[in-house]
């Protein structure tokens, strides 16, 4: 049995964000800092810089004419758009090299990819959040099944069993075959990369969004994310995730099916473009 900061703690031999990440989440944080300062910041990493501005000129943004360069980038978005798309670039980067004999890496950050871009358009399309940051959330939400799987593959593929056999919730297979759930360990790698408040809070409470305190809409954004994901993996009808919501979820967002009919329109709409924008080495496998 494993708490999230052991398996966490095993993770970040293998994978950690690097030390520009970090110059640029002070700037983030410094009030007193410059759109100069964060500029300089990115474009002092030639890869970084590379990744950025290919996401940038992106359909995943479509600016009218090119963009060129990292400071144009950073008065087109705002500071904490670059920073959240950085991050994004920057945790994909940092897992590349990790493949859990137990996972299907391309189907993974597909589903995590897709996950962005439901919460993405939910917040768009529902007036609720930063869509650009919902999409970096999403991206992250399911980081702990990575760790989990990567640390501790045994259990973690046991719990998976389990859960399917039983017909048990995930999650309380997890904690009662691992220690913990993916949700938990996705919010303390979070914290342990220093990762904004709102990340860990949200990812750590997408199974129950009312545990997510001052962040309550990003978790529950998350948790229809989930919903719209699995009702895709399992071919089921739109309106099938509205019953998978939990009662808070269903009550804050007062979602009609038709809406949730067109956020996952527009998320299948991209999907194919973002996958081969963040690898396109081997589009996404």
């Amino acid at each position: 049995m494993s708490t999230p900061q052991e398996l966490v703690a095993c993770i970040e031999k293998l994978a950690s964000l690097p030390a520009v990440y970090h110059r640029i989440r002070d700037l983030l944080d410094d009030p007193d800092s410059s759109v100069l300062e964060l500029a300089e910041a990115v474009s002092g990493d030639a890869a970084i810089t590379a990744r950025v501005l290919r996401v940038v000129n992106s359909v995943l943004y479509g600016f009218p004419g090119k963009v060129e360069t990292v400071s144009r980038a950073v008065n087109l978005m705002g500071m904490q758009q670059i920073h959240d798309l950085v991050l994004s670039t920057l945790v994909v980067a940092a897992f590349n090299g990790i493949r859990p004999a137990r996972m299907h890496m391309g189907r993974f950050w597909s589903d995590s990819v897709f996950r962005g871009l439901v919460a993405r358009a939910a917040a768009r399309r529902l007036g609720m959040g930063d869509p650009e940051r919902m999409f970096v959330e999403g991206l992250l939400a399911d980081i702990g099944h990575l760790v989990m799987f990567q640390v501790a593959p045994e259990p973690s593929a046991a719990a998976l069993e389990s859960a399917a056999r039983d017909k048990e919730p995930i999650q309380d297979a997890e904690a009662r075959i691992v220690g913990c759930n993916f949700a938990e360990v996705g919010a303390a790698l979070a914290s342990a990369w220093r990762l904004p408040g709102g990340f860990a809070k949200a990812i750590g409470a997408q199974l129950m969004p009312a545990l997510a305190g001052p962040h309550v809409n990003e978790a529950a954004l998350l948790h229809l994310a989930n919903q719209v994901l699995a009702t895709r993996e399992h071919d089921t009808p739109d309106e099938a995730a509205l019953a998978l919501l939990d009662p808070l979820s269903v009550a804050m967002l007062e979602l009609e099916p038709a809406q949730i009919a067109d956020i996952r329109a527009e998320a299948e709409e991209g999907l194919g473009a973002v996958i081969a924008l963040f690898f396109p080495a081997q589009g996404g496998n």
